[in-house]
Order: structure tokens, then C-alpha cells, then sequence
């Protein structure tokens, strides 16, 4: 399938994670240029962009200025910037219920997720306000659609992410040309991170208990999603949707 991304300048958030790693590599397949950005994981971004032809950003974008100094260091490097995958996130890693789920721990994960995602989105399109052209795929959840019990924070923000910020920026986008943003919501998927750290074969079996197909995601499956939600080749009258990768799942067992 021709995407048409050759030659293209694509932004990857979070590039260095498991499902980043995996978006970054099928873009540079399909020939784009891409910005691996990173706010901890120095090394992996580095080695990643030298495998693939990219170049490494580091920002915390948690903090507004530092995503617009992101773009504009990748603008004075590589030219501009075609396509933004907002795919930087955090997961709390302890499930705890509502009412144990303190000030902090819920600012932060808001933040992680949510605020990280906006102020991306904020600085990527006053970019492609420039250009009058630009995809945005923002990364979202299944936690976000159906709940996720004992992680109502990080269901809340990624909930936002797929409704209330996706539905906004795409009718306000609607004045800068040909721009479109879409989102991605994946569900279970393997990472490599999960696979060495050893998976309970009772939750996967919970989890696969209402998909229709009866597996895991892997990274790959995602980036899939992504590389084509980003082309216009593609993807050009799509706009405003929400793509789940999760194997037909119907829902959660509580």
C-alpha cells in the first residue's frame, strides 16, 4: 500500500516506549523522516533515531514552552513538520480505587496524559496554521472508552483525549486548510516491556474474554493504525474519528 510518506517530517511523542519504538520504525519504513522525542529515555531515543535515519528531541511536555521549543528545534533541523503522533503517556502502575487515589497522584496522571497531549496539539498546529496542512493522531486508550477499575485517572484523561479534545480540535482545525486529526485507542497490546516483566495468563484470559479476536495487540498492530490514519494517501476524507485496536472488544469484566 503507497502512503505517500516518503519524504515526510513526522513528530513521534513518547518515541522511545514500546508502542513508539514500533510507530517510529513503520514510518521510517515507509520513508518518512522521523523525530524521536523523548523526556527520560535519552539512550533508547538516541540508539532508535540512529537505526532509522531520525534525530533524537528531547522535552517534558508537561510544560507548554518546552513542546514549542520541540517544534521548533524540529522545524530548524529537518524543515517542517507533515504529521504529529501524540502518543506520549503515563500509566500509574498501582490499581487503587477512586477513593484512594490521592490530590497528587491524580494531578499528575491528568497531566501525564492529558496535558501532555494538549500542549503537543497546541504546539503542533500553530506549526501547521503556518502550512495550512498537517495530520494529528492522538493516542487515547480503551481505558478511555470502556473504564478501566482502578484507574479512573488515567481512564478520565484518556477519555478526554478521544472525546472532548479530539472532537474540539477537529472542528477548529476546519479553518487552516487541509488539516486533519484522528485518534487511536489500543487496547491490551504486548509490549516488549510486558512480555519480559511476565503477564498473569488469568488477566489475559479476563482480557480476552470479550474481544472477538481472541489476542493480544502487538506494537506493530498499532503503528499500523497510526502510519495509516496519518496518510492522506490514505486517509485523506478521514477526520474526527477514533480508531480501536483491540481485537473487537465489547467491554470489561468487573
Amino acid at each position: 500500500m503507497e502512503t505517500g510518506l516518503g519524504g515526510k517530517v513526522v513528530l513521534v511523542t513518547g518515541g522511545a516506549g514500546g508502542i513508539g519504538r514500533a510507530i517510529c520504525r513503520k514510518f521510517a519504513e515507509d520513508g518518512a523522516k522521523v523525530a524521536v522525542h523523548f523526556h527520560t529515555s535519552s539512550e533508547e531515543a538516541e540508539s532508535l533515531a540512529t537505526e532509522i535515519g531520525g534525530i533524537a528531541v528531547h522535552a517534558d511536555l508537561r510544560v507548554p514552552s518546552q513542546a514549542d521549543e520541540m517544534v521548533a528545534e524540529i522545524v530548524s533541523q529537518m524543515g517542517g513538520i507533515d504529521v504529529c503522533v501524540a502518543n506520549s503517556g503515563s500509566y500509574p502502575p498501582e490499581p487503587r480505587p477512586m477513593w484512594e487515589i490521592d490530590e497528587e497522584r491524580w494531578n499528575s496522571t491528568i497531566m501525564s496524559n492529558l496535558g501532555v497531549t494538549a500542549n503537543t496539539s497546541r504546539s503542533f498546529l500553530s506549526h501547521a496554521l503556518t502550512r495550512g496542512s498537517g495530520s494529528l493522531v492522538l493516542v487515547g486508550s480503551t481505558a478511555g472508552v470502556y473504564g478501566e477499575a482502578g484507574h479512573s485517572d488515567y481512564a478520565a484523561a484518556k477519555g478526554a483525549i478521544t472525546t472532548g479534545l479530539l472532537l474540539s480540535l477537529k472542528n477548529e482545525v476546519s479553518r487552516l486548510g487541509s488539516v486533519r486529526v484522528n485518534a487511536v485507542a489500543p487496547g491490551w497490546t504486548l509490549t516488549e516491556k510486558k512480555a519480559e516483566s511476565g503477564l498473569d495468563e488469568g488477566v489475559i484470559e479476563r482480557a480476552k474474554s470479550t474481544m472477538a479476536l481472541k489476542k493480544l495487540a502487538t506494537p506493530n498492530d498499532v503503528a499500523m493504525a497510526i502510519v495509516s490514519l496519518s496518510s492522506d494517501e490514505v486517509s485523506g476524507h478521514i477526520t474526527g474519528q477514533v480508531i480501536e485496536v483491540a481485537g473487537g472488544m465489547e467491554g470489561r469484566l468487573v
